[in-house]
């Protein structure tokens, strides 16, 4: 074989995709590297009353660290997001598939999921605090009411886009309801729930945060407020920057979860 030929040999279907991720990376990478040093660059020349830097709050975050303070605001946070979230992304994706499924359930319920979905949450917190008090109950219930709508949404949005012949085939092969839930309904929607459950993770924790700001003043929300009433600019971002990575790792894990459970999804939208 001579050189020219080495030159034009095609190359392999997966090198491709493996160099083009390679790239994708690394162009992440550098954009992080580059954000991160121009905010530290230009986070010294502020007033460190209204920005710090990044070196100033890792700084922050090691003193916080050995005074204990932010694991346990941490793990108190996590709590509240892991039991809210996991309650609402539960009933929503059970809520949608009825809603999605069944025509007469969609008219009794839609004006009040369309109602409450564009009401701002923050609204009822007063109304949650009178029902729940201000302990973990309150908090509680808010991740799950902000949770529980996209969710629901999208659930039911990919039921509806099930396509009616799939459902035409099952019936034909004399399946039962719960067949066609499971074998025909359930899998042909697993992307829009995905995409709920991606969004809802987001919600969740804004509805976290939230929930610390005006009930108990408590967790990663207790310590924004408590540090930027004493205007500690640099301790302040820590529980900031560690909510902003929470929200990126879990939307990762959910998109990672869906390339598992739904691959079909992601080998057409690689080709």
């Amino acid at each position: 074989m001579t050189a020219p030929d080495l030159a034009f040999e095609p190359l392999d279907a997966g090198d491709t995709l493996a160099r083009r991720k390679r790239r994708l990376i690394i162009i992440r990478v550098c954009s992080i590297i580059v954000a991160f040093g121009c905010w530290e660059i230009f986070g010294r020349q502020i007033n460190p009353l209204f920005m710090s830097y990044p070196s100033k709050i890792f700084a922050g975050a090691i003193t916080l660290t050995q005074d204990g303070v932010l694991q346990a605001a941490l793990l108190e946070s996590l709590r509240t997001l892991a039991l809210g979230y996991v309650g609402g992304a539960l009933v929503g994706v059970g809520a949608g598939l009825l809603v999605g499924r069944y025509r007469e359930v969609e008219a009794a319920t839609d004006w009040l999921i369309n109602a409450l979905y564009a009401t701002p949450l923050v609204a009822l917190i007063p109304l949650v605090i009178l029902w729940f008090g201000l302990g973990f109950q309150a908090k509680l219930f808010i991740v799950f009411l902000f949770t529980l709508f996209p969710v629901l949404i999208n659930t039911s949005i990919g039921v509806k886009n099930v396509s009616q012949s799939l459902i035409d085939v099952g019936v034909a092969f004399v399946a039962n309801e719960r067949q066609i839930f499971s074998k025909i309904i359930l899998p042909a929607s697993l992307p829009y729930v995905m995409a709920g459950l991606r969004l809802g993770i987001g919600r969740a924790i804004i509805g976290m945060v939230t929930a610390e700001f005006f009930t108990a003043i408590s967790g990663l929300g207790g310590l924004v407020v408590k540090y930027g009433n004493n205007f500690r600019t640099d301790e302040m971002l820590v529980p900031v920057i560690i909510l902003m990575a929470l929200g990126v790792i879990l939307t990762g894990a959910l998109q990672r979860a869906e390339q598992l459970i739904a691959p079909w999804k992601t080998n057409a939208h690689n080709d």
